[in-house]
Parts: structure tokens; sequence; C-alpha cells
């Protein structure tokens, strides 16, 4: 659970890795798109549909010739789940209706050419970390493709994350705009206020102004809880509560900080290629196209991102 160093900034970098966070993209079209896609067995395939528009674009826009795609394998047998049982335990389970399309969308990956990432233990978020941590040793900036506030702890000086939803692309100097504190600061910060979406408790009573305004001042969560002494001293409204909470709750919030620490050392089998995207799978992707009764123009653009020659079905 290494967390991004400084140190790993120093070269300036030559080449870029693209690294997707594919859930939050299929969760998208799972909710969005129109339930009247179905494959050859009838099945729903709104969210493969969803994610195969969004991953053409992404491919056309910026023609990535090193990139990843993470999918979360980990939904309840994370190493997070061990240290705290109750993480993300408000989520519902997926359909199987959706984990059905999460095996497409993962196919539809490789079929065109594009690296997977996934692991039982690890999630997503730890799965991009350890990318974007080893690709920096040699020499490559990562572009982290994704809306989730967490990924942002992962910004080195020339990395960029990209919610390609909103056209939105920013570096480690835009985070505290965004979310009020430094970039290596996310996991403090979430370990403070917490994060209802992941179930993450924080420190009861401290929100996340709170929390941003702490950090300001003593940079660090170790340092506060070092100095918590200091705390009703400053200009903060409810100080000496705060100061209190922090004491009574100091073990928890180590544990939050755990849990909302993205893991960077995940061995990785594809980190020594660079991700490098590789020829397409034209039979593989004949039959995705065949069984998930994809149309002509989808086919095409399907066939044109793998550089393959496209001839209609008869």
């Amino acid at each position: 659970m290494d967390p991004v160093s400084d140190g790993d900034t120093a070269r300036a970098p030559t080449r870029t890795l693209y690294l997707v966070d594919a859930s939050l993209y299929v969760f998208r079209a799972w909710h969005s798109m129109p339930d009247d896609f179905r494959d050859a067995e009838g099945w729903p395939t709104n969210a493969v549909h969803g994610f195969a528009r969004f991953l053409l674009e992404l491919l056309d826009r910026a023609r990535p010739q090193h990139v990843a795609v993470a999918f979360d394998e980990a939904l309840d047998s994370c190493f997070r789940n061990l240290l705290y049982p109750a993480y993300k335990a408000n989520r519902d389970p997926a359909p199987e209706e959706l984990k059905r399309q999460f095996a497409h969308c993962r196919a539809l990956c490789v079929a065109l050419g594009l690296s997977v990432l996934g692991h039982r233990e690890y999630e997503a978020d730890d799965l991009i970390g350890s990318a974007c941590h080893g690709a920096r040793a040699h020499g490559f900036r990562s572009v982290i493709v994704s809306a989730d506030k967490d990924l942002s702890q992962l910004l080195g000086e020339h990395d960029e994350q990209w919610d390609f939803a909103r056209g939105q692309r920013w570096g480690a100097d835009g985070v505290p705009a965004r979310h009020g504190v430094q970039a290596r600061q996310m996991a403090d910060y979430l370990a403070l206020c917490g994060d209802a979406v992941d179930n993450i408790p924080g420190v009861p009573g401290i929100g996340a102004k709170t929390a941003a305004a702490l950090l300001a001042h003593f940079d660090t969560l170790d340092a506060l809880l070092d100095r918590v002494e200091e705390v009703p001293f400053l200009r903060l409204r409810g100080a000496k509560a705060c100061a209190e909470r922090l004491r009574l709750h100091r073990e928890q919030a180590l544990l939050c900080r755990q849990l909302s620490t993205i893991a960077c050392s995940v061995p990785l089998a594809e980190v020594d290629t660079h991700f490098v995207r590789r020829r397409a799978d034209g039979d593989g992707l004949a039959t995705l196209c065949d069984s998930l009764r994809f149309g002509p123009m989808t086919r095409r653009r399907l066939y044109d991102a793998a550089g393959l020659e496209f001839a209609p079905p008869v």
C-alpha cells in the first residue's frame, strides 16, 4: 500500500499511459441506457452498448498506444473487507444481468487489443494506482480516465485525471479547487470526513470543511493526531469538541486511512510491456458483435478502432 512519492516525478515523462476506470462507465451505461438492447439469448446488453460507445470515443479522441482498462473483481473479497467488514456493505449486489455485461465488456476490451486489469483481492483503484506508480519509473505520465475523487491521490507532477463525460481534465494542482486539499492529502482527508459512497465512516462530527481546515494547518493526519492538544486553540468552530472527537476516534481515523489509501504495489503481469496496445482479435470481435447483436454502425466503428477491415454481415 505504498503512497505515491514525490521522488517518482523527478524525470519529465516522454510517454503517456491511459488508465481507465471501467466500472464507472459500465454502471453509468447500465443506469442511463434504455433497457431495450438484447443479446442473442435475450439477456439485456444496454451497459455493453453504452460502454462500447464510451470506449470508441475514448480511443478515437486519445489514440492511446499504451492503455489499460481496470475492472473490479474484488466485490466482496478485497483486502479492505478483511480490515473492515462493513466496507461498501451499503451497496446492493450486482444483478446477474449486470454481471454478464461486465464479462462482455472485458471481452470487448481484450478483442480490441487493450490490456485488462482485474484481481480478486484488490480493487480497480489499486490496479490503476499500481500501474501508474510502476509506469512512472519508466518515463510515463498517466492519464486516469475517471471522475472518482479517490483516484486524485495518485496524481503526480505530470499526471492528469480526465472526467471523460464532462470533458474536464486536471492535474495535481487542480485538486485543491475541487476538493479543498492537496492530491497527496486525499486519503487523510477521507479518513477524517469519511466517504459515504464506500461506507467509510471517518471521524464522527468532522465534515469536509473541517477536515480540509485541519489538514491545511497540520498537513497530515499523523501530525494532527500527534498534536491534537493544539486543536482547541485553532480558529475553528467547535474546535474543543473536534479535539475530543479526534482523541476518542483516533484508531478509527487510522483505520479509515487504510481503507481510503490506494495500494500502489500490486504485481501486474503486463507492467514490463507498459500495457502497449496489442493486435486486435478479429475472430473474437466478430463473435462478440454477433452474440451481442451490435448494429452495422457500431460494428464498423469497432472494426475501425481495431484497425481491421469491416465487411458487413450478409
